[in-house]
């Protein structure tokens, strides 16, 4: 018995082995050939915009030319009466000080006196025409005198300090106060010599401060000739709107608008990337894949910079986070998964 098992079981196997043999699949080049890997990327848009370029410099808010003032008397005296406050604002001519007026009241009433004096005599001919001019000669020296004895504001604007008091001596050399046209204030700015040659006068400006978003926009208004020798920067002035929110002697920074590119094609600075000889490159989305395309890059302002090149095309979109990773692939196109935009 056992032996006529023994035959049945290797036919068995010997037939289950030719099966295996017979139907088992093939393997083919394709089954071998491994899954072509997706380069994760994030990608944005080719548009088109206005690009700038731009001159950064750092001044202070200050009055400009003629629009402040350090008041001081005419005459030595003393001051009788201080008609104004710090912050006040005064219109021009708006007496401010005054100073003991007795000596100068007595001199130009005994002018007049004598004026009237030689009038009357020539009209008798007591006199002559030569003295009579001479008394009107010193009659208009005792008023002017008299009147240098009131400080009067020499234009409207804001008094920012006072400093004497009434009771107070003053000479020549007293700063009696300071005022400032508000409305009238400009912001001085010291450009490196580098940048300076760039500047024009009527040149856009766009003014903002450390500590605010706000900006402030006007344009040059001067642009010196010269270099300061201590510091290599020249000078130059921007004038501010009124009530433009600055005060004097603000720090403030400038971009002055030095060039303007209108209609221009640009994309997103993350998306130019550089080869090992480099040479700039975008990678462009096209399907599933994206497709180097080299270009040229021009101005950049901000987070954009201005390309051309061939198949560069508005509305287009591009690799922006991940266009180095497809350059050093070295291939043309590479299969992509946009993971954001």
């Amino acid at each position: 018995m056992k032996k006529r098992i023994f035959p049945v079981l290797l036919v068995s196997v010997l037939a289950s082995l030719a099966w295996l043999v017979w139907f088992w699949p093939v393997k083919t080049a394709e089954d071998d050939k491994k899954p072509e890997a997706l380069v994760p990327v994030q990608v944005g848009k080719i548009v088109r915009a206005t690009l700038r370029s731009y001159v950064t410099a750092y001044g202070v808010v200050e009055p400009e030319p003629g629009a402040g003032a350090r008041l001081a008397v005419g005459v030595p005296g003393v001051v009788t009466g201080v008609n104004c406050v710090e912050g006040q604002y005064v219109e021009k001519g708006a007496v401010l000080f005054e100073l003991d007026g007795r000596a100068a009241e007595v001199a130009v009433q005994f002018a007049q006196k004598t004026v009237e004096r030689q009038r009357k005599l020539v009209l008798t001919e007591g006199t002559s025409q030569k003295l009579l001019q001479d008394a009107e000669q010193q009659l208009a020296t005792a008023s002017a005198q008299q009147g240098l004895l009131q400080i009067r504001a020499p234009f409207s604007g804001t008094v920012t300090r006072v400093n004497v008091k009434s009771g107070e001596a003053a000479d020549l050399t007293t700063v009696l106060a300071e005022m400032i046209d508000l409305d009238r204030l400009v912001v001085s700015l010291n450009v490196p010599s580098a940048e300076a040659a760039a500047l024009k006068v009527g040149q856009a400006v766009e003014v903002s401060t450390t500590d605010s978003t706000n900006q402030s926009s006007t344009s040059l208004s001067f642009v010196g000739a010269q270099l300061d020798l201590k510091t290599g920067a020249s000078l130059a002035r921007a004038k501010l709107a009124p009530h433009a929110g600055l005060r004097p002697g603000q720090f403030v920074q400038a971009r002055v608008v030095t060039e303007e590119r209108k209609d221009r094609l640009v994309v997103p600075l993350a998306s130019v990337a550089r080869d090992s000889t480099g040479a700039s490159f975008i990678a462009v989305v096209e399907g599933e894949k994206a497709v180097l395309k080299p270009i040229k890059v021009g101005l950049r302002d901000g987070g954009w910079v201005e390309i051309e090149g061939e198949g560069v095309e508005a509305d287009k979109p591009v690799v922006t986070e991940g266009a180095y990773g497809l350059i050093t692939t070295q291939q043309f196109a590479t299969k992509i998964r946009v993971v954001g935009e």
